[in-house]
């Protein structure tokens, strides 16, 4: 299911993007979708970090990257 997200944008800008042929609606979907993908990567990257630092010395960098991967693939 989806949801309606409306803008408001400069009246120029908007007939800058009809003179340049942007499709509006899939712009904003590409972006918004790597905007989120971005922010998880960073959550991610945060996760990480943490479990180095509460785990340095007790787990193997290696196993720890393979637990992840498999987490990932399980997605």
């Amino acid at each position: 299911m989806s949801v309606v997200v409306s803008v408001r944008v400069p009246r120029q800008l908007k007939e800058k993007l009809e003179r340049y042929g942007v499709n509006v609606s899939e712009l904003v979907k590409r972006k918004l979708a790597e905007e989120v993908e971005r922010i998880e990567r960073e959550e991610v990257r945060k996760l990480l970090d943490e479990l180095r630092s509460a785990l340095q010395g007790r787990v193997d960098p290696r196993e720890l990257s393979k637990l992840v991967e498999e987490g990932r693939e399980e997605r």
